[in-house]
């Protein structure tokens, strides 16, 4: 075994370590910060009081706030984020392609014009997240029929463009139904849902929608070491005995369920899927075995830190998506430049 193997394993227990620890560390700020500030020794004493079924030093108000409010959006941030990175890093792998992210088959768009109608036709919340749901499963299901059809081309890129034509059609859809809404009812919810938030987070909707998103993901993490090999050029990967096209259209089918839950939970949260796989590729390296777990982990604690971020920052509570932008964009740049100077 060669000395620069033996470091660089180190070096990724290393990101490991990193990972887990800064998910801790996010995890016991988002359950202490905000309005009713708890101190960590408070934090404890209350989360040891609920397991032994002793007084809490906490108030009541404080204790409703934190096991009905704030537990529940953690849980729901956790589940989000896990299952864009996942689902991003996947999407990179399977094309080939770091740029690709979870709604580039047009999940994102489906999902959104199924949501806006919903609020349009003044549906209950529950129905919202089932036509948000419904209609990004449609979307990827439109632009895998139209991949399959077209046989002239090589399908991966059929694939994408595929998704970012549907996606704009669906964009305009969005826009359409904005300009006929009610300005003063319906125009500020569509406006808000497609901004992303964990804000109307129950725990009986994030019961409905995780076991999809953990449906969706354990097929990605049993299957993650075969990623690998789509890396390859499919002729090679076919001499291996992987059945590329299969094997591709299973973890587009995974990771598209995944996200078309995520959304439908939690609105449009973009740059979690593109920029979290590169931050977890410089920690644990691009080998998928370790890539994908990786992924998920910063992914629930970037989230996490978004939603925390977003409900104790100021006063009023910014949307979600709009923080992941300020701090996903900027960051993706930096990676890029930093990759440029590698090179």
């Amino acid at each position: 075994r060669s000395p620069s193997r033996g470091l660089g394993d180190v070096y990724k227990r290393q990101g490991w370590v990193l990972a887990l620890a800064l998910l801790a560390a996010v995890l016991l700020w988002a359950l202490a910060a905000g309005q009713f500030s708890i101190a960590p020794q408070q934090l404890w004493q209350s989360l040891l009081a609920r397991a032994t079924g002793t007084a809490s030093p906490l108030s009541a108000s404080a204790e409703t706030v934190l096991w009905n409010i704030r537990l529940p959006r953690i849980a729901a941030g956790l589940a989000v984020g896990a299952t864009l990175a996942a689902a991003g890093a996947a999407y990179q792998g399977m094309f080939r392609n770091p740029l690709v992210s979870p709604d580039i088959l047009g999940v994102s768009a489906g999902a959104g014009l199924g949501a806006v109608l919903g609020i349009f036709l003044g549906w209950s919340m529950a129905a919202v997240q089932a036509l948000a749901f419904g209609g990004g499963l449609a979307a990827v299901a439109v632009v895998v029929a139209i991949s399959a059809s077209v046989r002239r081309h090589d399908p991966v890129l059929v694939l994408v463009l595929a998704g970012i034509a549907l996606g704009a059609l669906l964009g305009a859809g969005i826009a359409l139904v904005k300009t006929l809404a009610d300005p003063n009812t319906q125009l500020p919810s569509i406006t808000f849902w497609l901004m992303g938030g964990l804000s109307a987070v129950t725990l009986p909707e994030l019961g409905a929608t995780a076991p999809v998103m953990l449906c969706a993901l354990l097929p990605l993490m049993l299957l993650r070491w075969r990623i690998n090999l789509l890396g390859l050029p499919d002729e090679e990967a076919l001499a291996l005995g992987v059945p590329v096209a299969r094997l591709r259209l299973l973890l587009v089918a995974c990771a598209t369920l995944g996200t078309a839950a995520a959304v439908s939970l939690a609105g449009i949260v973009g740059w979690v899927g593109l920029v979290v796989p590169h931050v977890a590729r410089l920690l644990v390296g691009p080998n998928f075995v370790r890539l994908l777990p990786a992924s998920a982990l910063l992914g629930a604690g970037f989230v996490v830190a978004a939603d925390t971020l977003a409900r104790s920052a100021t006063r009023i509570e910014l949307p979600l998506g709009i923080l992941t932008a300020l701090v996903g964009a900027p960051f993706f740049l930096y990676l890029l430049s930093r990759t440029g100077r590698n090179d």
